[in-house]
C-alpha cells in the first residue's frame, strides 16, 4: 500500500519530487500560509496520512498529537529544531520525530556574517533611503557604519555554527575571537587562537560583535535581557541567529532606541 504524506507548508520543489520518486503519497496544504489547530486538524481527518512534514511554525503540541489519526507513525519537522513538537507525548502514541541537524551549518553561518555586515555598514538603512526618495546626494557623514575589521568577536555558543562564523570572521576579516560555553572548545581554540570566558556577562563586555548560538531551552529563554545588554559596548552590534526568544526583544527595542549598543 503506497504510504502517504501530509506537508504543512511547501517546500522546496525537489524535495517533494524525491518523496514522489520513491513512490509515496504527497499531499501539500493548499492555503498560503501557517494552518491555524482546527485546519492541521481537519487536514489530517480526511485522509489517513502515514507521516507529517511539519515546519516550526507549527504547534504540534498534546492535544494535535492526540487528534491525529493512529495511522500517522511520524513527524519530520522541516528545522533544525523542534520545540514546536510535544515529542514525550508523540512517544507516548508510538509516534517518531524526526529534525533536519546540521544541514544549515555553513548557510546559517553565512547568514550571520551577512546580517554583520549589514548592520556594520548600515546597508538596509541605505536601502530605505533610497526607496524612501530621501537621498539627495553624498555627505561625509552619512551613515557612517563601522569597520569590524581587527575587532572583538564574543560568541554567546561555540558549537557547530559559532565555529564557523568565528572562522569566517577571524580568518577573512582578521577578528579576535572571545567565546562563553559550557567547556572549552578546542578546535575553536586551535583554528582561531579564541579566548574562552566561562560567563556570559564577561563576553558581553568584552566584544565589538557578539553572536548568539545556542539551542533554545528554558535556561536561554530571555538569556540577553536587559541587564546583559547594559553590559555591552555603546558601539557593539549583537546578532541573533539562534531562536528569537533567547533575546528579550522589547528588552532589545528599549537598548536600540536609548542607544545602549549600536544595532
Amino acid at each position: 500500500m503506497t504510504k502517504k504524506i501530509f506537508m504543512t507548508r511547501r517546500i522546496p520543489a525537489r524535495a517533494e519530487e524525491m518523496f514522489r520518486e520513491m513512490g509515496y503519497q504527497v499531499t501539500v496544504s493548499e492555503k498560503d500560509g501557517v494552518l491555524t489547530r482546527d485546519e492541521l486538524k481537519e487536514a489530517l481527518a480526511e485522509t489517513p496520512y502515514d507521516a507529517v512534514a511539519s515546519l516550526l511554525t507549527d504547534a504540534i503540541d498534546a492535544d494535535m498529537i492526540s487528534a491525529m489519526p493512529e495511522s500517522v507513525k511520524i513527524i519530520a519537522n522541516y528545522a533544525v529544531g523542534y520545540n514546536n513538537i510535544d515529542v514525550a507525548k508523540a512517544h507516548e502514541c508510538g509516534i517518531a520525530v524526526t529534525n533536519t541537524p546540521e544541514v544549515l551549518t555553513d548557510t546559517v553561518a553565512e547568514h550571520t556574517v551577512a546580517l554583520l555586515l549589514t548592520v556594520a555598514s548600515r546597508i538596509a538603512e541605505g536601502d530605505r533611503l533610497i526607496r524612501e526618495g530621501k537621498f539627495v546626494g553624498w555627505e561625509p557623514m552619512l551613515l557612517l557604519g563601522t569597520d569590524i575589521k581587527g575587532k572583538t568577536l564574543g560568541l554567546i555558543g561555540a558549537g557547530r555554527i559559532g565555529f564557523e562564523v568565528a572562522n569566517i570572521l577571524h580568518k577573512g576579516f582578521g577578528m579576535k575571537v572571545i567565546y562563553c560555553d559550557m567547556k572549552e572548545n578546542d578546535a575553536l581554540k586551535s583554528s582561531c587562537n579564541a579566548g574562552y570566558f566561562s560567563r556570559h556577562e564577561e563576553v558581553l563586555k568584552e566584544a565589538d560583535v557578539v553572536s548568539i548560538h545556542v539551542p533554545l531551552l528554558p535556561s536561554t529563554h530571555h538569556l540577553i535581557n536587559g541587564e546583559r545588554l547594559a553590559l555591552m559596548k555603546k558601539s557593539a552590534i549583537l546578532i541573533n541567529t539562534s531562536r528569537g526568544p533567547v533575546v528579550d526583544e522589547v528588552a532589545l527595542a528599549q537598548a536600540l532606541k536609548a542607544g545602549t549598543i549600536r544595532g
